[in-house]
């Protein structure tokens, strides 16, 4: 099992292996055979930044069984997503920010994040497994009242694709096994979602695999897996802690426009 983490020092940005307290220095492509320079640094010697630079940061929706139930939602017969952009990306330890003007809820949704590896298009089963490189921690920031603000149009992008909402990291975690993960939440320290994913609708390999029949995917894009019971709006300085065992913490602080600098 590796880490995989990207970092700046002194203005350069790197990437390297997270070994307890040190980070392994690499060279090249993450995705690629990359190469350790034997260098170590302090990781608290650097700023953490995005674990990968994905093409497209694709989320899920309606992917757990029990939040399907609760909702009293149809399983789909195939996943549903959209897409965030690029403008959404937000790092560990960076503030959640809110949109000039919005003052209404917006929600935090702690979800299981899949990193591809390799260009993957129409792949099987087996050939989208490979393909995924390793697994991150997801914030999916949600703008709630903006969603179903028109009636004729649901807006998952403007309430999804806000700048800061596309939450993830610290880190990329390989060789881990997948059906034993579960995604913890924890709000100003309180656990609020705790879903295994074995819960899930679609397993990862399903997921890639279908997706990889609308679109190209490529090595760094992200997929959110979609979340399950607990989601809640977040308020004003709420630390929000997206745990997974094996991967990490990410942590990042809510902190909407009308709250800066009280």
């Amino acid at each position: 099992m590796s880490h995989w983490i990207s970092f700046t020092h002194d203005g350069v940005v790197n990437f390297g292996q997270l070994q307890g307290d040190q980070i392994e220095v690499f060279t090249g492509s993450m995705f690629d055979h990359p190469q350790s320079t034997g260098r170590h640094m302090p990781l608290a010697d650097v700023v953490i930044g995005l674990p990968c630079q994905p093409g497209k940061f694709i989320g899920l929706w309606n992917n757990y069984h029990a939040q399907a139930a609760k909702q009293g939602l149809a399983i789909p017969p195939e996943p549903l997503y959209f897409i965030k952009p690029a403008s959404s990306y937000c790092a560990h330890g960076d503030a959640i920010v809110t949109p000039p003007g919005y003052d209404g809820r917006v929600a935090y949704e702690g979800e299981l994040g899949l990193v591809i590896g390799k260009t993957c298009k129409n792949a099987s089963l087996d050939e989208a497994q490979a393909a995924i490189f390793g697994v991150t921690c997801v914030n999916d920031v949600t703008a709630l009242d903006v969603l179903n603000r028109d009636a004729s149009f649901a807006q998952w992008t403007r309430a999804k694709g806000c700048d800061s909402f596309g939450v993830f990291g610290p880190v990329i975690a390989t060789g881990l096994d997948l059906s034993t993960l579960a995604v913890r939440t924890l709000v100003n320290g309180r656990e609020r979602q705790n879903h295994a994913c074995t819960d899930m609708i679609f397993s990862p390999a399903q997921i890639v695999s279908m997706l990889s029949k609308d679109m190209t995917l490529q090595p760094g894009d992200l997929i959110a897996c979609g979340t399950s019971l607990g989601v809640l709006p977040m308020r004003p300085a709420t630390v929000i802690e997206v745990v997974i065992d094996g991967v990490g913490t990410l942590r990042n602080t809510f902190m909407p426009e009308d709250s800066a600098g009280k």
